[in-house]
């Protein structure tokens, strides 16, 4: 850890646990001058609650440090981004873990069921998670760099896996021993502890004795996606309870077991443990009928659904209304933000870009007009490829700039906010991507006292 960084560091700590926030910062993560901070688990409401505080107390102590703390999902292309991996488990009030594999037969029955409950949940409504996570910067994270797919997932690991697939198929685990609970199913007493984590693809994966749910961005407030968690999650044990009052006369654990593998089986499509990136997972996802929103405005609908505005209202958590309103104030943030990005791309582009660009275009042209016959003629054609380089880069800027402004006076145009946003996302966003590359391209051929901004070099390895 650079000296400025381990400063910067230690300082925050302090001013975390001051107020009560049991949080250390202490490696560099894998992009340049990137870092993570580690907070310790607590109640969800929290947790939540010192995550906020804790983003505005890493930027103010950034700027006593001379540093700036970017908080933007995916500040850098073609570096990774960051996110925050939501470490989430269910416990009784005397504090056992109900996501533990516990050491006894019926400790796992239990287990199972919880782990069932969570499957259900995320397969029922995952639209609802990955719409948690919604925001134009994660858009540009999500997919690729270590952070998840859009298509929600869960991995479990080979062991639950093969337990699973025992329980859905009523045949007995490969990993399981031979005891046996009295319903007739194999199970295994202990389950050693595997941390699962291996899958960096996955977005929402099994490590132990909790979940990792890890698409949300950095900037992200993680009470939406602890929200829709447990509310999804407190439905599918809910359907449980229901289940166990109608059961008869079938006992109990021969009930539970029936439904857990009933349950197993319908829901075994969102089980996934393989490369998460790849064309042929996403070709996958869609045979299975797993929803796949790349972007903000795709997910945003599934908002006012009726299951889900069913599902948010029947559990006492948001009124149709509430959910209906979260709805237009998400698209209207997005909409804002997309709007005041595009109009900083048009203007940075043309005021900032290209008049240094165009002034290092007519440093070289007069260096070539002014040459005698005495330059070699390799010097001479290194001269004007470099200017030609040059006039096609202004040329494909301007193209740029005249196809993005085109098509963000389109997206301004629309009065419905759901159409407006679709056109930024599907339009307006792509046209963004190829004015960058446009100006990017010019970064390494530009001299470095021409060029207007700190360069890439600058930004990542200055600190």
């Amino acid at each position: 850890i650079k000296p400025r960084v381990e400063a910067y560091m230690a300082d925050l700590n302090e001013e975390l646990w001051k107020l009560g926030i049991l949080a250390k910062t202490q490696h560099n993560e894998v992009a340049p001058a990137q870092h993570e901070l580690a907070p310790i688990y607590t109640t969800t409401n929290i947790a939540t609650d010192h995550n906020q505080l804790t983003m505005e107390m890493m930027q103010k102590v950034a700027a006593k440090h001379g540093l700036v703390c970017l908080l933007h999902e995916k500040p850098f292309a073609g570096v990774n981004g960051s996110g925050k991996h939501n470490n989430w488990s269910i416990s009784t009030d005397t504090g056992v873990n109900l996501l533990s594999p516990g050491e006894t037969p019926y400790e796992n029955a239990q287990f199972l069921l919880f782990l069932c409950a969570v499957i259900k949940a995320v397969d029922d409504y995952q639209d609802l998670l990955r719409l948690s996570v919604a925001t134009a910067g994660n858009d540009h994270r999500l997919g690729a760099h270590e952070a998840p797919p859009a298509i929600i997932s869960i991995f479990l690991g080979d062991e639950l896996s093969d337990i699973i697939d025992a329980l859905a198929e009523g045949h007995e685990a490969g990993h399981a021993s031979r005891e046996s609970l009295d319903f007739g199913v194999a199970v295994l007493p202990t389950f050693d502890r595997d941390t699962t984590d291996r899958n960096r693809t996955s977005p929402f994966a099994f490590t132990g004795n909790k979940f990792e749910f890890r698409m949300p961005g950095s900037a992200v407030n993680v009470a939406d996606a602890n929200t829709m968690l447990d509310t999804a999650v407190a439905k599918a044990l809910k359907d449980f309870a229901d289940a166990m009052d109608v059961r008869g006369d079938v006992p109990f654990e021969a009930a539970a077991i029936a439904y857990i593998r009933k349950s197993l089986a319908a829901h075994k499509r969102i089980l996934f443990s393989g490369d998460g990136y790849s064309e042929e997972w996403h070709e996958e996802a869609v045979s299975r009928g797993l929803c796949n929103f790349p972007t903000t405005a795709d997910a945003l609908p599934a908002f006012v659904e009726q299951k889900n505005i069913d599902l948010l209202a029947g559990m006492g958590v948001l009124s149709e209304t509430e959910v209906r309103s979260r709805y237009e104030v998400k698209l209207e943030k997005y909409n804002k933000l997309m709007n005041i990005e595009a109009t900083t791309m048009e203007r940075m582009a043309r005021r900032t870009y290209l008049p240094v660009i165009s002034a290092y275009a007519t440093k070289i042209a007069k260096g070539i007009t002014t040459v005698t016959s005495a330059m070699p003629a390799a010097e001479m054609s290194h001269e004007r490829r470099e200017l030609s380089t040059l006039l096609d880069g202004v040329d494909a800027i301007y193209e740029g700039i005249d196809n993005l402004a085109d098509l963000h006076r389109k997206a301004k145009a629309f009065e419905c906010a759901q159409d407006q946003a679709n056109c930024y996302a599907h339009e307006v966003s792509p046209a963004m991507d190829r004015l960058r590359e446009a100006v990017d391209a010019m970064e390494p051929i530009v001299a470095r006292e021409y060029w207007p901004v700190p360069t890439y070099d600058d930004l990542l390895f200055y600190v």
